[in-house]
């Protein structure tokens, strides 16, 4: 099979592994990861748009590499080719392996703040999408000089009230981290924090059979040419609709 994999930029390097691994040829496209910040509809009209510019007759299918993504996939349709998505909430889950591991995870540590090779490397806000727009990652001196003293630290404190709701970060490794210098990275963000912090080993399994074309419908949800993604807000996560 010919496969197109239209990817969050957060799975980079996990996804050119799986790839790497493929009994398939896989031409791949990466989107911004800041997409998510956008909220679900606007997201949805980015997917949809890489889906709609990928040529028909070329592949046999289209892979998402996404979660439901705070409902970021919702309402992406297929025109000629299937769409093939994996059943997870998030990239979280994908980096896990499964959505049990996740589960069960999140379960037994509450307040915990996740990080990997991409979230680390990539960018933590809207500037990769368009450079004059204000992102979560700058910083409060930052915000002082663009906005004033008042205005900036306002701000400040606005995007990042979400750290007090966590307690933990941790840091998922898969492998393909060339040095020590993704987990440092981490551990300097917890401290700063105040957070613990703890290492996780990740899974790929998940993603490489995402890429063998091994399409379980527990693990994957495929819609055919025009069909949509839709939100099933079950067990499943995902759906099909006409």
């Amino acid at each position: 099979m010919r496969l197109k994999l239209i990817c969050c930029e957060v799975l980079f390097r996990e996804m050119c592994a799986a790839c790497a691994h493929a009994p398939h040829q896989v031409d791949l496209e990466f989107l911004p990861k800041g997409l998510h910040d956008l909220g679900g509809k606007p997201m949805a009209a980015k997917v949809q748009e890489a889906v709609d510019r990928t040529p028909e007759g070329v592949f046999q299918a289209i892979l998402l590499g996404y979660g439901l993504c705070g409902n970021g996939l919702d309402g992406v349709t297929a025109r000629h080719t299937r769409l093939v998505l994996p059943r997870a909430h998030d990239c979280i889950a994908l980096l896990m392996g499964s959505l049990e591991r996740h589960q069960a995870y999140f379960d037994g540590n509450p307040g915990t703040y996740y990080q990997s090779t991409g979230w680390l490397e990539r960018g933590k806000g809207l500037q990769q999408l368009t450079p004059n727009t204000m992102g979560f990652d700058e910083s409060l001196e930052a915000l002082i000089r663009k906005y004033g003293d008042e205005n900036g630290r306002y701000l400040y404190a606005e995007m990042t009230r979400y750290r007090s709701q966590y307690r933990k970060l941790t840091f998922i490794e898969t492998a393909l981290e060339v040095d020590g210098s993704f987990v440092a990275a981490a551990a300097g963000d917890a401290e700063e924090n105040g957070w613990s912090f703890e290492r996780l080993l990740g899974d790929l399994a998940w993603l490489r059979r995402m890429m063998a074309g091994e399409w379980a419908e527990a693990e994957f949800v495929v819609a055919e040419p025009g069909q949509s993604i839709a939100a099933s807000y079950d067990a499943r996560v995902l759906k099909v609709q006409a």
